[in-house]
């Protein structure tokens, strides 16, 4: 039996559209979920995040919609994007990243142009999973979302949302097929093609500024 790790942001309506197609995947697959800051990612890894770049922030919005339209997904922007996301994190950690309060949470932000910055959506969604709105500020919550997000660099983890299966990274809403068929027949990240591209040389690097 396989198991997979899921790494993800409520910032991000890229794992929104992800976590709707986990389902797509083996029923046997245990699926561990881990709320990470991708705020950190972006930062040990020296990127920029989508909606920081000016053309990028109005396409990623506009792909997002398109593909949910496309799909039968529901899906409206926020009040604002992009947003504080470490509330609903940390509110996703305190309900033991439980996949039904993860699910409610994104529901919450990314089906009802509700205003994430809004204190009353946070208190109402603690309410509603039965959370302690003090529990968001507590040491071991915290230390907790530092740990995930830590691990996640440790692992390759770039972007949210990523799959690690057996070691291996899928990122993106759009990994699941790869994903998929990875756990069907492993050796296709081990063909002679894969194998090149793997340890394929750099032929040029951009200066930095």
């Amino acid at each position: 039996m396989h198991a997979a790790d899921w790494y993800f942001d409520f910032i991000s309506p890229y794992s929104w559209l992800a976590l709707v197609r986990l389902d797509e995947l083996p029923a046997d697959l245990k699926i561990r979920h881990h709320p990470v800051l991708f705020a950190g990612l972006l930062e040990h890894w020296g990127q920029k995040g989508p909606a920081e770049i000016a053309g990028k922030r109005v396409w990623t919005y506009r792909s997002c919609a398109w593909w949910a339209a496309r799909y039968g997904v529901s899906f409206r922007m926020p009040a604002a994007h992009p947003f504080n996301s470490l509330p609903y994190l940390r509110l996703a950690i305190a309900a033991d990243a439980d996949p039904a309060a993860i699910r409610r949470i994104f529901e919450a932000l990314w089906t009802t142009a509700a205003d994430p910055a809004d204190p009353a959506l946070v208190d109402g969604l603690a309410a509603e999973l039965g959370i302690d709105p003090g529990r968001l500020a507590a040491a071991d919550v915290k230390d907790r979302l530092r740990r995930n997000t830590e691990e996640a660099v440790q692992r390759g983890v770039f972007g949210v949302p990523t799959l690690v299966i057996d070691g291996e990274p899928f990122w993106g809403a759009d990994a699941i097929d790869f994903a998929r068929d990875f756990l069907a027949d492993p050796s296709i990240l081990r063909t002679p093609e894969m194998r090149r591209i793997g340890d394929l040389p750099v032929a040029a690097n951009r200066r930095p500024r």
